[in-house]
């Protein structure tokens, strides 16, 4: 597959800093921050630094150091946040996945009971 990075979107406008955000965490490699439009008590965006636009493609193409760093940032996001009791990680993928930043990111919620993250569709 053939990806191509929109360096307009706004989680690179974020990065650059011609947008602020509230700032969670920062490594090397990547950033967290707070959802401008939270959608749990806890919901906090971990994105990569780097031009990636889905996960396959930061999977595909970023460097082992990019993975490494970006995956123990995660692990020690949940460690900062109040997730103990447990926390939902999403990766939304291009247009059937609703991916609204072409930018790959990882949405962490939690602080409250999810529910089911699809619906029974055998009920």
């Amino acid at each position: 597959m053939e990806y191509s990075y929109d360096p307009q979107n706004v989680f690179a406008r974020i990065l650059r800093g011609e947008i602020p955000c509230k700032k969670v965490h920062e490594t090397a490699h990547t950033l967290s921050f707070h959802d401008i439009a939270p959608q749990a008590d806890v919901h906090v965006m971990l994105i990569p630094k780097g031009p990636y636009v889905s996960m396959d493609h930061f999977a595909r193409d970023a460097s082992a150091e990019e993975q490494l760093d970006f995956f123990k940032a995660f692990s020690e996001l949940c460690d900062m946040l109040p997730v103990e009791k447990g926390f939902r990680a999403i990766a939304n993928s291009r247009e059937h996945s609703h991916q609204e930043v072409p930018h790959f990111h990882l949405h962490i919620l939690g602080g409250h009971p999810l529910g089911r993250l699809l619906p029974d569709r055998h009920a």
